[in-house]
């Protein structure tokens, strides 16, 4: 039984029930994309956005983990060097469907100080688990745009004025970045909680199917939500864990996009791959490389961080690479000495790391005759990220008990 079905027959039998009281609820987050400050144009990838919006309406679809009988959005200025208008906003349960407004304290409007991030008021839709939404954002005013998320595995379309509640857009162009929601939070009932996914262009899905929700934060959704447990996905292509990439380092945004989501339980941290593979490249040509002990304290340091709050934390070993982004820019991002430092470092997270357990993705992806390589039915082509296959594969290797003990019920033999 899906959340909303578990809420409606809650709900009936509250009635049936006359002065019953009504079940407890929660808030928890079931959709994220992790904000990025926007680059400039000299950096190695184009932004896929414009300059600024002026009167003009930007409208993206998102993914639900789980489904509710309210939601409220987050909007993010994360990295805006001025105030954010929000003129008026929406949602709607799916596209073609009538949109409903979106309110804040109150107000249709909003303005959103530089670094600060919005919630709006509570909003009476019904959702399903996986179901798909759409948020549409109107900006009247000349708005720079500084704060993004550049790679959403899913079109997302600009249109001039305002069409915040127009079940169909009219568009003038159209993006795979996102802009301005960085967040959708449901209310479901109170035991239900959420899993983040903190890491880089791999759990961002970056070779996933375009528009098709292939991503393997989302085949893991699919998994835990009958379970009555949102997965949300934290990766941002290029990140790593110890400085600073295409976002923020790990160790610097995980407040922010980890500890600081409602209702979050466990997280999985799946990074240093850029930490590794960047240094010698165009991205990084004079960067040292970072030691073994330095990656070691990284992932301490977020255990410990978990640990303090209350949340149980997984790592996952580093798949392979030899061979990565071959005839672009970026071909000498494989060399032995990284691989040599990737394998040491999934030696140390097998047998003797800090997490609460690890997922071996080296193992699921990695082809066995050339344990530097993916195996050819996991690789989407570029030797770095998995296809469609591989990041299914990845979402089944994920042990739900060890994920969440308390919440997922041991098989019985």
């Amino acid at each position: 039984m899906n959340t909303l079905a578990r809420l409606t027959a809650t709900a009936l039998l509250a009635t049936a029930g006359g002065a019953a009281a009504a079940p407890p609820t929660t808030w928890v987050a079931s959709w994220q994309a992790s904000p990025q400050p926007v680059w400039d144009a000299g950096f190695l990838f184009p932004t896929l956005i414009p300059g600024h919006l002026e009167a003009q309406t930007f409208r993206q679809t998102a993914r639900l983990g789980l489904g509710g009988g309210k939601l409220r959005v987050r909007l993010s200025n994360a990295y805006g060097r001025q105030p954010l208008r929000i003129s008026a906003a929406s949602v709607a349960a799916g596209a073609g469907r009538p949109p409903l407004a979106l309110s804040f304290d109150g107000h249709s409007d909003t303005l959103i100080a530089p670094g600060k991030e919005r919630l709006s008021d509570p909003l009476a839709l019904a959702t399903a688990d996986l179901q798909a939404v759409q948020v549409s954002v109107y900006l009247a005013e000349r708005t720079p745009l500084q704060t993004f998320h550049w790679d959403g595995r899913q079109t997302a379309s600009f249109a001039a004025g305002d069409q915040t509640l127009a079940s169909a857009l009219t568009a003038t162009a159209t993006t795979t970045a996102r802009l301005f929601v960085s967040g959708i939070d449901v209310e479901v009932p109170a035991d239900a909680r959420s899993v983040v996914v903190i890491g880089d262009s791999i759990t961002d899905g970056a070779t996933a199917s375009l528009d098709r929700d292939q991503r393997w934060t989302d085949h893991l959704a699919a998994r835990l939500a009958p379970q009555g447990v949102a997965v949300v996905n934290a990766g941002i292509s290029g990140g790593r864990l110890l400085r600073d990439g295409m976002g923020e380092a790990a160790l610097s945004r995980f407040q922010r996009d980890v500890l600081d989501q409602s209702g979050v339980a466990s997280v999985i941290v799946l990074l240093g791959t850029n930490d590794i593979g960047w240094p010698g490249t165009a991205f990084a040509r004079t960067a040292p490389a970072p030691t073994l002990a330095e990656l070691q304290a990284g992932y301490l340091a977020l255990v410990e961080r978990a640990h303090a709050r209350g949340v149980r934390i997984l790592g996952a070993t580093l798949p392979p690479f030899e061979g990565a982004l071959p005839d672009t820019p970026l071909d000498d991002y494989y060399q032995p000495d990284k691989d040599a430092l990737r394998r040491r470092l999934n030696d140390w997270l097998r047998q003797d790391s800090p997490f609460d357990a690890v997922i071996d993705l080296d193992a699921v992806l990695r082809d066995p005759a050339d344990p530097s390589r993916m195996a050819v039915a996991f690789d989407s082509g570029d030797h770095l990220h998995p296809g469609d296959a591989g990041n299914r594969a990845m979402a089944d290797a994920v042990d739900l008990h060890a994920l969440l003990p308390r919440q997922v019920p041991v098989p019985t033999p």
